[in-house]
């Protein structure tokens, strides 16, 4: 393993390249930029100018240029003689930037002798890549493919993180048509193989399924150690059993399989796959229960078995598998609906597993929209019937299929019928479904969207929407949950986790993050005011809910939809006890309370005085039980105050452990918040409670750039106009212009939460990928921004804050803290919830 060193001339010696352009420009490279939208720093940055379909890379080096970046790779067949405009940057020639960028790719996974992983198949490729990561993390330092970078670009750019710190790498490859694995495979070059699956994804570029097959497998052809596959599957089995690769295989049915799997049990929560193993009977559960999520872990299962891992420790590791989403939307609809934009792999299996998310979302009223699905190896038939079966055992209520196959094979009479428990509809085109569906049934429902590019499901999509201004606040749910499992990952096993959903969960919506929440196993969910979880409940959130600030007047709704209210003081005790005898009578079981103390922050809570006397009032009314004890840290994200945090965990101890003794049931213990989860990790207690590190912002420098941003706070151009020296911009002509300078305005203002400080070049939105900064006063419902120098248009994105734009950076310029930004954002900015 050699510490290789890439400068502008290594790079063109690697690749084969000419340098021109000046000469003096050598230095280091580490990032390698391909879309000028991704763009972060200049520094050691080197951009490859791609081509292909509707776009030129080479378009946007005059961009790239302005914000620094020097060090260019250009096709031979660009204007080279255009480079001299840039006087400072050095460019790299060469015949096909693309080959350039594989070749610098493949170079570089030369310089490692470590185990890598290469998978492919048709389905499960990210999960079971993800999967391994979970399993592997915790001993070994992996690098893996970034979510779904599997194609020939994104090949490349993965195997591009590889450095000397990592023990094993995965990587995922796919393909859409013939001779594209071969390259793949250079670039790969990979130890252990897993062909998860085949299926019909992609499958219209390929003659037969037997050369996807065979090109697939190109992949492991050269010099693979092992290749994990299914002998059940016989297309698979059979045409690798032509080639000379040496193979791990599994199955269910054969037992001279490597790993013959002799049991398979689900259960409403989990899986238990027992197998037989060199003579030995060994076993693992996962948290999961549908078929591709069991073909998926058994993949894994026969990798970490080749890479000598105890079954133990498997098995161990198996337990705690998180799910891995795929690239969904979910939006708030029309009417009190929730939708599900997918169109993402408009196959049979895609399909599954959409249908599966839609189920995990606990609503009663099902409705599936479906196009034609025009990727398929199936027969017609056989492929619809399939579809048939899927939708009756995923539960759906009602049915609307639309294009000319599934109208001719589901029309009365014809060959496939539904179940009669689901309701129908069928439509020649989405022209047709628009005319003629009666619209107004689409009430209270979660609808799923599942269509072929070709039936243009955007536009149905635009009809069932919540109608909303172009504002919107994205809010990425599988950086939300890998956050939650930095944290989860810090804790014991046996450690319970409560998360706070208050404020409209930071201003991210309470349901959909309370949902995705409870999809991952966290403990207790909390809001600070009872209407907030008499919300939850009304959606179908089953999860315990403590309410930290309960009124006075909200006590009965608190008991009635089985809320546990945060009890701080003597006068909250006996409201709630004057409720709970009004309601007597529909009491089926003791109300559960938390007890709040005063350790130091003196805000609310008892204090050690009171204790004896709490105790006594509790013990004497049977119709209260304790649910928990706990306090709150004034300044555990302050290295310099932890003096004080070891103070109020010393009194919290002394007071809780006095509660705790004096009853017969086992009490929760709870004192750490996010920040405290980090710094004083030993005191988690029996619980902890989560907060803004969850949704994207790091409390204190222990979690400093390793969690995922989740919101980003997006607006369009309205309109852009020209203005010369002396005009003025907005209220109080305080936007004063000096110079000829394009003005663009963008429909957000202080009534969605921009506050209004941040006006007259205070803070900047993102145009581009360029600093557009606010001018004049911000208004209620608009702003002006400068956009001299982008290249932009209306109706482009300006970006306040995202993954590459801290809302840090909007909180330092309104003199604030992330938590203000975030809570201010109004409803009526349309949330739009991205699952990758």
């Amino acid at each position: 393993m050699r510490n290789e060193v890439y400068t502008i001339k290594r790079i063109a010696s690697v690749v084969g390249g000419e340098v021109i352009g000046n000469q003096s420009v050598d230095y280091i490279i580490r990032n390698i930029l391909f879309d000028s939208r991704l763009f972060v720093e200049p520094e050691n940055t080197v951009f490859f100018a791609l081509t292909g379909g509707r776009n030129d890379g080479h378009k946007y080096i005059a961009e790239l240029y302005e914000k620094g970046v020097r060090a260019f790779v250009v096709n031979a067949f660009s204007d080279t003689n255009s480079y001299n405009n840039y006087p400072e940057a050095a460019f790299i020639v060469v015949d096909n930037t693309l080959a350039a960028l594989q070749k610098l790719a493949a170079y570089h996974r030369s310089q490692f002798d470590i185990p890598v992983v290469g998978i492919t198949g048709s389905n499960g490729k990210t999960v079971v890549k993800e999967w391994l990561y979970q399993m592997l993390s915790p001993s070994m330092t992996v690098c893996r493919s970034p979510k779904s970078y599997n194609s020939q670009i994104g090949v490349p750019l993965s195997v591009w993180q590889l450095n000397n710190s990592h023990d094993i790498a995965l990587f995922e490859a796919g393909i859409s048509r013939p001779d594209e694995m071969q390259k793949l495979a250079e670039i790969v070059k990979p130890t252990i193989g897993v062909f998860t699956n085949i299926g019909p994804a992609h499958g219209k570029n390929f003659e037969n399924i037997q050369q996807k097959i065979e090109e697939k497998l190109k992949l492991f052809c050269n010099n693979i150690e092992k290749l994990v596959y299914c002998k059940d599957n016989s297309e698979i089995a059979e045409i690798i059993a032509r080639h000379d690769i040496h193979t791990f295989s599994w199955s269910r049915n054969d037992r001279d399989a490597n790993l013959f799997i002799a049991s398979v049990n689900s259960n409403s929560d989990n899986t238990v796959i027992k197998a037989v193993y060199h003579g030995k009977e060994i076993s693992v559960t996962i948290p999961f229960i549908d078929d591709a999520s069991i073909e998926n872990a058994i993949n894994c299962w026969c990798v970490l078995l080749l890479l000598n891992f105890p079954n133990k420790t498997i098995a161990k590791r198996m337990e705690h598998l998180e799910s891995v989403e795929m690239r969904m939307e979910l939006k708030a609809g029309v009417r009190n609906c929730l939708i599900i934009n997918d169109s993402y792999n408009n196959d049979l299996n895609a399909l599954a597993i959409a249908l599966s998310f839609m189920n995990a979302q606990h609503h009663d009223n099902k409705v599936l929209i479906l196009s034609d699905i025009l990727q398929s190896e199936l027969p017609e038939e056989v492929l619809y019937k399939n579809v048939a079966q899927l939708v009756d055992n995923k539960g759906v209520d009602t049915f609307i299929g639309i294009g000319p196959a599934l109208c001719s094979l589901f029309k009365p009479g014809g060959k496939i019928a539904l179940s009669e428990k689901i309701t129908s509809y069928f439509y020649q085109s989405t022209s047709d479904f628009l005319a003629n569906h009666p619209m107004q049934s689409f009430d209270s429902q979660i609808v799923l969207l599942k269509g072929a590019r070709n039936f243009q499901f955007e536009r149905i999509m635009k009809m069932l929407q919540q109608k909303s201004h172009e504002t919107v606040l994205e809010v990425n749910l599988d950086n939300l949950v890998q956050n939650l499992n930095y944290y989860r990952a810090k804790l014991k096993k046996e450690t319970k986790i409560m998360v706070m959903v208050k404020a409209f969960a930071y201003g991210s919506g309470n349901y959909e993050v309370s949902n995705t929440l409870a999809f991952h196993n966290v403990d207790y969910l909390t809001v600070a005011y009872a209407d907030e979880g008499v919300d939850l409940r009304n959606r179908g959130i089953k999860l315990p809910i403590m309410v930290m600030t309960p009124e006075t007047n909200t006590f009965d709704h608190i008991i009635k939809y089985n809320l546990e209210p945060d009890i701080y003081s003597f006068r909250s005790l006996s409201q709630l006890e004057d409720a709970i005898n009004q309601l007597d009578a529909e009491l089926k079981e003791p109300v559960g309370i938390h007890i709040k103390l005063d350790t130091g922050m003196h805000r609310l809570g008892f204090l050690p005085e009171d204790i004896d006397t709490l105790i006594e009032r509790i013990k004497a009314n049977p119709k209260l039980t304790v649910k928990s004890v706990f306090s709150h840290l004034a300044t555990s994200d302050m290295p310099e105050q932890s003096d004080f945090v070891m103070h109020q965990i010393g009194k919290y101890e002394a007071m809780s452990s006095k509660i705790v003794s004096a009853f017969p049931y086992p009490i929760i213990r709870h004192i750490l918040n996010t920040a405290g989860v980090s710094r004083f990790t030993e005191y988690q207690y029996d619980m902890v409670r989560l907060g803004i590190g969850v949704y994207g912002v790091s409390p204190c420098e222990e979690d400093r750039g390793k969690l995922h941003n989740v919101m980003s706070l997006k607006t369009t151009i309205k309109q852009i106009k020209e203005y010369g020296p002396g005009e003025t911009v907005g209220y109080g002509r305080n936007g004063k212009i000096t110079k000829p300078t394009r003005i663009a305005v963008v429909p957000i203002g202080y009534a969605d939460g921009l506050r209004r400080r941040l006006g007259n070049g205070k803070a900047c939105f993102w145009v581009n990928g360029m600093a557009a900064p606010i001018v004049g006063n911000v208004c209620m419902d608009l702003c002006m921004i400068d956009v001299t120098g982008i290249n932009c248009q209306e109706d482009d994105t300006a970006v306040l804050f995202d993954d590459n734009h801290p809302i840090e950076a909007i909180a330092e310029a309104c003199d604030t803290i992330p938590y203000e930004i975030m809570t201010r954002i109004s409803q009526r900015v349309k949330r739009i919830y991205v699952k990758e």
